[in-house]
C-alpha cells in the first residue's frame, strides 16, 4: 500500500478515536458532578431532609430574578469552589508524592475507559465530514482489544498506589491508617470480584468486554446464568469503589477524612473525582459483563444485525439506562446501609466472598466441561434451562452453607474479655 494511503487510514482511525476521548472525558466529567447532586437529593430524601434546591443561574447579577433550576447550578457552584481554593501545602507532608497521588489515582480512573464501550456502534459518519471509510463507528475508544478484562484489572490495581502514597505522604497518622486500610481492603475483594469475572471469561470464551456482551445477546444474561459470580462480583464492586458500607479508608467517624485528611482544594478534587468514577467504572462492569451490555430482548435486535440510526440509538439508550439504575442502587445502598467494622469487613471477603467465588468459578468450569462433551446437544432451549437452573441451585445452597458455617452475631466483647481460643477464633 502506498504511504499516502496508509496514512489516510491512520487518519481515519485518529480523528473518531480523538473525538470519542473528548466526548467519554467530557462525559464522565459532567457526570460526576451531575451525579454528586443526585446523590445530595437522594440522600435527602432517604433521611427526610430537602437537600440542594437553591443554586441556578444568577440572573440578579444583570439585574433580573435570580433562576433557580432546582438546584442544577450546585454542581458549578462546588467546582468554582475548589478551583478558587487557596492551594496549600502542609510543611510536614513528602511534597512529591503529595502531589503525585492524586495525579495517579485519577489517570488511572479515567485511563480504565479507554477499553470499556460506552456502547454499541454508530452508523459510518462520512457524511457528517468524519473520516472513517465507510465502516460502522465502535462506542470504545480502543476497540478489539482482546485482553480488554486484564487492561482494567491493571489499571485499577495502580489506584491502590494513588491512595497509599497520598496516605504515605501527608506523613499523618490519620491518612497513614486509611492508606493501610485501603490497601487491605482493595487487595482481599480483588481476588473474589477476579474470581466472579472468571466465571463470565470462560462462558463467553474472552477477554474482550466487547465479545462478552455479544456472548449475552446469544445467550441468557450473565447474571442470570451465572447469579453466585453476579452477587460476588457486585459486593466486591461495593468495596472496590470504597462505597458504604465498604468506606473504612475514610470513615470520617474514626480517620477524619482517611487518607486525603491533609488535602485540600484541587489536589482534593481530584481524590474525589477519582473515587466517583470508580463507583461509575463498576456500574459499567456490572452491566457489560452480567446485564448484557446494550442489549434488551426484543428492542435492540441481534448482535449482526446492520447498524442504522435508530437502532444504534436505542442500543445507547437501552446501554445508558441500566447503567443509570446501577449507579441509582449503589447510591440507595450507600444512604440504606451502616458501615461495617474493619474486621468484620475483611472477614467477609475472606471467610464468605472467596470460597463464594471459587464455588462459582468451579460450577461454571464444570458446565462448560459438559457443553463441549455435548456439542451441538448442548445449544438449545433446553439446555440453557438446565444451566441456569444448576447455576441458581448452586448459588442457593452456597448461601445457605456460607450463613450455617458463619456467625450470625458478630462478637463485640472487647478483647481483653476474651479467653486466648476466643481471640484466635476471631481472626
Amino acid at each position: 500500500m502506498p504511504a499516502h494511503g496508509v496514512c489516510r487510514r491512520q487518519t481515519q482511525k485518529m480523528i473518531p478515536a480523538l473525538i470519542k476521548i473528548g466526548i467519554l472525558i467530557g462525559g464522565l466529567m459532567t457526570a460526576a458532578a451531575y451525579f454528586v447532586l443526585l446523590e445530595r437529593r437522594m440522600a435527602a430524601w432517604i433521611q427526610d431532609r430537602i437537600g440542594p434546591n437553591r443554586v441556578g443561574v444568577p440572573l440578579s447579577l444583570f439585574g433580573f430574578k435570580d433562576l433557580a433550576l432546582w438546584g442544577f447550578g450546585q454542581p458549578a457552584a462546588d467546582g468554582l469552589k475548589f478551583i478558587f481554593k487557596e492551594e496549600y501545602t502542609p510543611a510536614h507532608v513528602d511534597k512529591r508524592l503529595y502531589v503525585i497521588a492524586p495525579i495517579v489515582i485519577l489517570a488511572a480512573a479515567l485511563a480504565i475507559f479507554a477499553v470499556i464501550p460506552f456502547g454499541s456502534m454508530l452508523p459510518p459518519l462520512d457524511d457528517f465530514g468524519i473520516p472513517t471509510g465507510g465502516d460502522p463507528v465502535q462506542l470504545v475508544v480502543a476497540p478489539g482489544v482482546d485482553v480488554g478484562m486484564i487492561f482494567v484489572f491493571a489499571l485499577s490495581s495502580i489506584a491502590v498506589y494513588g491512595v497509599i502514597l497520598g496516605g504515605w505522604a501527608s506523613n499523618n497518622k490519620y491518612s497513614f491508617l486509611g492508606g493501610l486500610r485501603s490497601s487491605a481492603q482493595l487487595i482481599a475483594y480483588e481476588l473474589p470480584m477476579g474470581l466472579g469475572i472468571l466465571g463470565v471469561v470462560l462462558a463467553a470464551g474472552s477477554l474482550n468486554l466487547e465479545k462478552i456482551m455479544q456472548a449475552q445477546v446469544n445467550g441468557p444474561w450473565f447474571a442470570i446464568a451465572q447469579p453466585l459470580g453476579f452477587l460476588v462480583f457486585v459486593i466486591a464492586a461495593f468495596a472496590e469503589a470504597a462505597r458504604l458500607p465498604f468506606d473504612l479508608p475514610e470513615a470520617e467517624q474514626e480517620l477524619i477524612g482517611g487518607y486525603h485528611t491533609e488535602y485540600a482544594g484541587m489536589k482534593l478534587l481530584l481524590f474525589l473525582v477519582a473515587e466517583f468514577l470508580h463507583m461509575i467504572t463498576a456500574s459499567f462492569l456490572i452491566v457489560i459483563l452480567f446485564l448484557g451490555g446494550w442489549h434488551f430482548p426484543w428492542i435492540t435486535g441481534p448482535a449482526d444485525a446492520e447498524i442504522g440510526w435508530l437502532t444504534a440509538i436505542i442500543r445507547l439508550i437501552v446501554f445508558n439506562t441500566k447503567i443509570f439504575l446501577v449507579i441509582v442502587f449503589f447510591m440507595m445502598v450507600r444512604w440504606s446501609w451502616p458501615r461495617f467494622r474493619y474486621d468484620q469487613l475483611m472477614s467477609l471477603a475472606w471467610k464468605i466472598m472467596l470460597p463464594l467465588g471459587l464455588v462459582n468459578f468451579v460450577a461454571v468450569a464444570v458446565m462448560q466441561e459438559a457443553r463441549h462433551a455435548l456439542g451441538s446437544k448442548a445449544e438449545n432451549l433446553g439446555w440453557t434451562l438446565m444451566v441456569i437452573v444448576f447455576s441458581w441451585g448452586i448459588c442457593i445452597a452456597a448461601w445457605v452453607v456460607a450463613a450455617w458455617f458463619n456467625p450470625l452475631i458478630t462478637d463485640n466483647r472487647p478483647r481483653r474479655m476474651l479467653a486466648t481460643a476466643e481471640v484466635d477464633s476471631q481472626i
